[in-house]
């Protein structure tokens, strides 16, 4: 029978097959991994709806599917006719949020487990087989808090938490819901992130012979949006700022982070620096619409992150960053950037985004001119943090840590007064780090 590529939300309608993770005659069932696609939007794993044998692959790997189209033939064992159960179920994964739905083993393969797309999503991520875990819901469907109770117990066994390939992967504490309490989300320790440097070639052939190729995946998104986002009347606004009592705290929390079990960094203090800024200056943490007139300030800070990956760039958002700690972004923080560097970005992780920071300076760079990304109206690049000569109160020459910091605004309702403001408060925060204290909440 056909087993077809249905609806996977977010307004997309063709995907590029990037892997196949069965071959002809293979056995599968339900919710084993069929194939890897890409949209232009992130990555997905399809998984199988049925109990069956593989009898044909319609597509080799970087062919397009379209939406209702026929990836995979599966004779199902109980012989049922395609006619009965040709698409009328949706794939099981998160509901638009396109991130792998990843049951290990085979032993409890006619096992079936009752959980949403979302907790799913949350098995994968941590590696685990759901039909392992006890169930504690209506007729014995799997709820979050089961699998954060299993986590806690596999921690307490003293058990080592990894993905199929034994790569350190998400941090065990689950994003918090609206509903959670800070205090709630720290129940679980989580075990240490080890970064995984991007893989790139030592060497690119050279191109021998003039090829044309298709624009596709994460690139015809970037052609989509900049395209939009050259429309919107940019001005830029440029400014240094002296990171030297940040890289001396940064040793303090970087042995407290150890410690809990989380590697930080500069930019989790100067993303929660960028979310007191805007608490000030609500109308950068807003969205337009120039065909409506309207501005909608967001209420959530959404910081994008801007991040080099294999599929190219990529700005995975943090989500309220204003209601998180310091800790508790670097934990997200190494999530997104552990999933981006192996290509497994989700939508969820994607969208949704109020404000962005693209740090230029992790590759090298000292300034940029950043794009807005709409409807967005503002964006900051960060440079790299160099020792430079700077004179003290007193006259005295010192080495300083300086770092450039480049904005780039929506001219049509942001003035430059309002730009220099909210980057001299962000400043302020991050030359003196102690001051942040007094505005949290």
């Amino acid at each position: 029978m056909p087993f077809h590529l249905s609806d996977i939300g977010e307004g997309i309608k063709e995907v590029t097959v990037k892997e196949w993770f069965v071959k002809t005659g293979d056995k599968v069932a339900q919710f084993d991994q069929i194939c890897e696609v890409q949209s232009d939007k992130a990555s997905v794993t399809i998984t199988s709806r049925f109990d069956g044998v593989v009898r044909k692959l319609h597509y080799d790997i970087d062919e397009i599917a379209q939406t209702g189209d026929a990836l995979v033939d599966i004779e199902v064992e109980d012989g049922t006719s395609s006619e009965s159960t040709k698409t009328d179920d949706k794939v099981e994964i998160q509901e638009k949020d396109a991130v792998v739905v990843d049951e290990s083993g085979s032993d409890n393969r006619s096992k079936k487990a009752l959980a949403t797309p979302a907790v799913r999503r949350m098995c994968s991520e941590h590696g685990l087989n759901i039909t392992e875990i006890h169930g504690t819901g209506k007729e014995g469907r799997v709820l979050k808090e089961d699998i954060l109770l299993f986590l806690n117990n596999q921690a307490s066994d003293g058990k080592i938490l990894n993905d199929k390939q034994s790569v350190v992967s998400t941090p065990i504490a689950a994003p918090a819901t609206p509903s959670e309490k800070p205090q709630e989300k720290r129940s679980i320790q989580p075990p240490a992130i080890e970064q995984q440097p991007i893989k790139r070639p030592v060497h690119i052939p050279a191109v021998t012979q003039d090829r044309t190729e298709p624009i596709k995946g994460m690139t015809k998104a970037m052609v989509k949006t900049m395209n939009e986002a050259l429309k919107i009347p940019h001005f830029g606004y440029n400014d240094e700022i002296d990171m030297t009592n940040l890289v001396e705290l940064r040793k303090q929390l970087k042995v407290i982070g150890e410690k809990r079990g989380t590697k930080v960094s500069y930019m989790p203090v100067i993303l929660k620096a960028c979310s007191l800024g805007l608490t000030q200056f609500p109308i950068l943490n807003s969205t337009f619409d120039p065909v409506k007139e309207t501005i909608t300030y967001k209420a959530d800070h959404n910081i994008g992150v801007a991040m080099d990956t294999p599929q190219g760039l990529l700005v995975p958002s943090i989500k309220k960053v204003h209601q998180m700690s310091v800790l508790e972004i670097a934990e997200e923080l190494n999530r997104l950037q552990d999933l981006g560097s192996r290509g497994k970005l989700g939508a969820a992780d994607l969208k949704d985004g109020t404000f962005s920071l693209s740090n230029i300076g992790s590759i090298g760079g000292t300034y940029a001119k950043p794009v807005i990304l709409p409807p967005q109206v503002a964006i900051g690049a960060l440079g790299k943090v160099q020792k430079l000569p700077r004179f003290d109160s007193n006259d005295n020459l010192i080495k300083a840590h300086i770092m450039n910091v480049s904005w780039s605004a929506d001219h049509r309702i942001i003035d430059g007064a309002t730009m220099a403001r909210f980057s001299n408060l962000m400043k302020s925060y991050i030359e003196n780090p102690a001051t942040m204290i007094l505005d949290l909440h």
